[in-house]
């Protein structure tokens, strides 16, 4: 039953990938790879969609956000995330997304990896963006606008580029100190950016529209007179209930794609519509068993709200890569026994008798046969 992973777990530990390892994987590797690969990663498993065990996340939700876990597995590997969803934490000084993630054996429960999250969550988002747009966006596709500015705004422009060919960048945030953020980060990539000063303004002459905005409200972003024939829709921000970005008449009018329908229809834009509202999953898709876009003229939307599958092919990315560099560290996140029945022996004190007597700290048990 061991595999090699497994005994490197008994031997050494828990590999543990902090947030700085975690960066420092990213930079060896390079953006653009990561971004390809964790896409490839993700069409990989979505086509093998059957061989997962998979749920809606599991949530709870407060005054100021939500926390989630979001598990999933296969025969041979699990892996779960814990991600938080709390808009006001910047101005506390936090991100308004933090997430760690294990990915284990299924096999024995062996924990393998122990990763922070929110870099790599930003990583396969963007990926995910920009795969699901592959099939649902003109192949001339060359501007998008992008409406929010946030933590996740750089990792989907730069998946739309890698894997798209995006050229030119219509940006529009209501925190202008966003939009000169990401603007001073975007500065290294030859992007051509256009700051925009409205998202009706971002839309105008977009060939994919991306809306990444945190605030937990049913807002409405995008209205039916924005979107012209043919646009791709790219909706990230809508992810729990009771938070969405688009008038309900764009869903109407659009061919509407979705992770995994069961969460889609809680948490994502269709939780406005009827509960038989058609939609496409992207596995189909990616199989050959859907069609994706069919027309020139055709407005389709990608209704993203993140799915633990996506987190499955980052970690297994993340995991491969810090083995191969030698990112990480081995930690003892699970007790070493010399006799894994005896777990009391790691808090026992080696010092104290075991014959049945009395110390000066009480009555040591006889044990009679």
């Amino acid at each position: 039953m061991k595999n090699s992973a497994v005994n490197q777990f008994l031997t050494n530990g828990t590999l543990y990938l902090s947030a700085p390892e975690a960066a420092r994987v990213v930079r060896k590797v390079g953006l653009e790879f990561s971004l390809r690969r964790i896409a490839a990663n993700i069409h990989e498993d979505f086509s093998r969609w059957a061989d997962f065990d998979k749920s809606t996340r599991v949530a709870n939700h407060s005054e100021f956000g939500v926390i989630e876990l979001m598990p999933v597995s296969d025969d041979h590997r699990y892996a779960f995330k814990y991600v938080n969803g709390h808009p006001q934490n910047t101005g506390l000084g936090l991100s308004t997304v933090m997430a760690f993630g294990v990915y284990a054996d299924v096999d024995t429960g062996s924990p393998l990896l122990l990763s922070e999250l929110t870099l790599t969550t930003a990583l396969r988002t963007g990926a995910m963006s920009a795969l699901a747009a592959q099939s649902l966006a003109r192949r001339d596709s060359r501007v998008m606008a992008l409406i929010g500015n946030g933590a996740q705004s750089e990792f989907q422009a730069l998946a739309f580029k890698y894997l798209i060919g995006i050229d030119t960048l219509r940006l529009y945030d209501v925190d202008r100190g966003a939009t000169a953020k990401l603007v001073a980060n975007l500065q290294p990539f030859g992007f051509n950016i256009v700051v925009c000063e409205s998202a009706a303004d971002a839309a105008r002459s977009a060939d994919i529209i991306t809306t990444v905005t945190a605030d937990k409200t049913r807002a409405i972003i995008l209205t039916p007179d924005m979107i012209a024939p043919g646009v791709h829709i790219n909706a990230v921000g809508g992810d729990c209930p009771g938070k969405t970005e688009l008038h309900a008449d764009i869903l109407k009018q659009a061919n509407v794609f979705v992770e995994y329908a069961p969460q889609s229809r809680i948490e994502g834009e269709i939780q406005q519509m009827p509960a038989d509202f058609p939609v496409t999953e992207l596995w189909q898709v990616f199989t050959g068993q859907a069609a994706g876009r069919t027309c020139a003229t055709e407005v389709t939307v990608f209704d993203s709200v993140g799915f633990a599958l996506e987190d499955f092919s980052a970690l297994r990315f993340m995991y491969d890569s810090a083995l191969t560099y030698g990112f990480g560290q081995r930690i003892a996140l699970i007790p070493s026994l010399e006799n894994p029945k005896n777990l009391f022996s790691t808090v026992a004190d080696p010092h104290r008798a075991t014959t049945g007597r009395h110390t000066s700290n009480g009555p040591v048990a006889t044990v009679t046969r």
